[in-house]
């Protein structure tokens, strides 16, 4: 009897028992098997920066050739059938293409013949006596090899052999030495052409070479709005809450204003440039209807959300409580942008490097042409996923570090002596055991992108052979994807946050907090919503004030071809920057939410199981149940009442 009975004890023990919330007890490592995977993946990848290297032809991106495969800076090797091969190009540093301005445009490629010189013309050159000259003073010759300076006025067929006039002033590019003519629409049709778009590409550098410097000082000015946003977000208070709002609506209603009137002003004042001007009238016409929309949305918003604007600044003077007792988290974007633009710039460099990888043949008139080797296009593919993938990965790390530090501040229990470091803490507990929980749900928002890539290149391939119905398939499932990819990425955090607290794996962090958030969303889901909204009304200021420094600008400078594509630039960089900045504030509250309800969870509030959150923040939970109770509380007398009207007997 002794034996089975303690045989039934062991059975017992070991029988499944519920998993429970352990706030930060027990660690192990989560997920290794996707860490193994992006390894090896990342193995792959090293191996293309090899490739691309070794097969790239990497001084010929860095340093230029001219059309005869000799690399400009260096001592070149013949190539077999192209007599003006192999020459010393070692003082001749500087690519010069002959018809920069007006090119030949063969298979949407630049056909004009480059040159290696000693320096780039800079000014603008008119006659053949004129480059003669420029070659004999500067002893840089800008015409076919075998043509000595001398016969430039005298070649009868000097025109085709020399570049085509007028020469315009170009200035050497920093990095690879390219001469880049100098003038808005050379410099656009220039670069567009290298770059293999010459429609689209021709109008965004059009446009953004002849409004550079306005450019520049309205990311400046979206650079210190989103600061002074962030500082607003850190130090708010009611009053600044009713400024900012008012700040937002009168922004929508000037920006809206301010496109109408444009439209109205382009339908009365056409110029003589009348394509330009009517391709600016469509745009600014379709702006205007999007931003009437987008204002009219959010001032109901704002006007049904009104009332919980108290209780949403002291949900964010809860949030600057974590803030304050880790100030580093608000330059954590900074880091994760210097990061990004790393990874970005040698991603850059690689595809550059793998399409220059081909071998040297022999074409018409002794030119040199490289053809592109076999499988480049699967190894561009596997890059591209590579970008995707990484590029998610370390904005999933920022979400964790965050997460991480606000469960290191919340489950603390000596609220007046906070964690040392928690984002070192953090980071640290990221590197050692959830590295495999952030590369898989990484992996999943890539999974996502994917798609969405292929449907917008199958769309912008096939919208001139479709038909309306087509196209809008194309658009249908474009945005399902689109919501899918908002869905998950509003699951990853929460996965990330639960990792932090309980240190388990992303399945299973993923579903406990959806289980958890679903049994506490009746608490502060709500204020929480608004608090998210007021982060995105923060965004949209910004957005707002520099697009509409942006029109004041541009309207008075309407010899651009087409100006909406510099402010749709300018709006892009505008939320791009307040989004980085004011992100922090989202993923903070989302993390806040998370672990209020990990506390009501796992605590009840008496002597025994204490909650984590401190006076303030139980007093704030506490106004919150009063006010969802007494809201319970009316629906529920306005039901009867209703009820009684229809049910009650009549009273003669």
């Amino acid at each position: 009897m002794q034996c089975l009975g303690a045989k039934y004890l062991v059975s017992e023990e070991r029988a499944p028992r519920p998993r429970e919330w352990r706030p930060q007890i027990y660690r192990k490592c989560t997920d290794t098997a996707w860490l193994f995977l992006f390894f090896f993946f990342w193995t792959g990848l090293m191996f293309i920066m090899g490739y691309s290297a070794v097969a790239g032809a990497t001084a010929r991106l860095l340093f230029g050739y001219d059309s005869f495969g000799n690399v400009c800076g260096k001592r070149n090797s013949p190539v077999e059938g192209a007599p003006l091969s192999g020459q010393d190009m070692t003082l001749k540093k500087h690519v010069f293409f002959m018809n920069s301005c007006k090119p030949d445009i063969k298979g949407r490629k630049l056909g004009s013949t480059a040159l290696c010189v000693s320096s780039c013309p800079e000014e603008q050159l008119n006659t053949l006596e004129e480059v003669q000259l420029f070659a004999n003073t500067s002893g840089s010759f800008l015409c076919i090899y075998n043509l000595n300076s001398i016969n430039y006025t005298r070649n009868p067929n000097a025109n085709s052999l020399c570049p085509r006039l007028p020469v315009p002033p170009s200035k050497s590019f920093p990095l690879f030495n390219r001469c880049v003519p100098q003038t808005p629409e050379c410099y656009s049709l220039f670069a567009s052409v290298l770059i293999n778009d010459v429609d689209t590409l021709h109008r965004i550098l059009s446009g953004i070479m002849s409004a550079r410097d306005t450019i520049l000082g309205l990311c400046i000015f979206a650079l210190a709005l989103s600061l002074t946003m962030m500082f607003t977000f850190r130090f708010i208070t009611t009053l600044l809450v009713h400024i900012f709002i008012s700040l937002v609506i009168l922004g929508l209603l000037f920006v809206c204003g301010i496109l109408w009137w444009l439209y109205y002003d382009y339908t009365n004042d056409l110029s003589i440039e009348l394509d330009t001007e009517r391709e600016n009238m469509k745009c600014v016409l379709g702006f205007a209807i999007v931003s009437t929309v987008i204002t009219a949305i959010l001032l109901v918003l704002i006007f049904v959300l009104r009332k919980r604007i108290k209780l949403t600044v002291e949900l964010f003077q809860l949030t600057n409580k974590v803030i304050r007792s880790s100030p580093f988290l608000l330059f954590q974007p900074l880091w994760t942008f210097a990061i990004l633009i790393f990874f970005w710039i040698l991603w850059v460099a690689v595809l550059l490097s793998l399409g220059t990888a081909g071998t040297a043949q022999v074409i018409a008139d002794g030119q040199v042409e490289y053809q592109p080797l076999s499988g480049i296009r699967y190894m561009w593919w596997y890059h591209l996923i590579g970008l995707i993938w990484t590029s998610e990965f370390i904005l999933a790390c920022q979400q964790m570090t965050i997460a991480g530090a606000v469960v290191t501040c919340y489950f603390n229990r000596n609220k007046n002596d906070p964690p040392d470091h928690p984002i070192l803490s953090s980071l640290s507990i990221l590197f050692w055991y959830h590295q495999g929980t952030v590369v898989k749900g990484s992996f999943l928002i890539t999974v996502m992108r994917i798609p969405r890539i292929i449907l917008m290149c199958i769309y912008d391939t096939l919208k001139t052979k479709h038909g309306k119905w087509s196209r809008g398939t194309f658009r249908c499932c474009y945005c399902c994807f689109l919501c899918l990819d908002r869905y998950l990425r509003h699951v990853n955090q929460n996965a990330y946050t639960t990792t932090a607290i309980n240190g388990t794996d992303f399945c299973t962090s993923a579903k406990d907090a959806l289980k958890i958030a679903s049994k506490n969303s009746s608490h502060f889901t709500s204020i929480n919503c608004f608090g998210d909204f007021m982060i995105f009304l923060g965004k949209v200021l910004v957005v707002c004030f520099t697009v509409f420094g942006g029109l004041m600008a541009f309207n008075y400078n309407r010899v651009l071809q087409v100006w909406t594509i510099p402010l749709l630039l300018v709006a892009f960089f505008a939320y791009l920057v307040a989004h980085s900045f004011l992100s922090v504030f989202e993923t903070v509250l989302d993390a806040l939410f998370l672990c209020f309800a990990v506390d009501l969870e796992t605590n009840d509030g008496s002597s025994e199981k204490p909650y984590f959150m401190d006076q303030d923040f139980l007093n704030f939970v506490k106004r919150i149940n009063r006010v969802n109770t007494a809201r319970a509380q009316r629906d529920m007398d306005s039901l009867r009442t209703e009820e009684g009207t229809e049910l009650g007997p009549i009273v003669r």
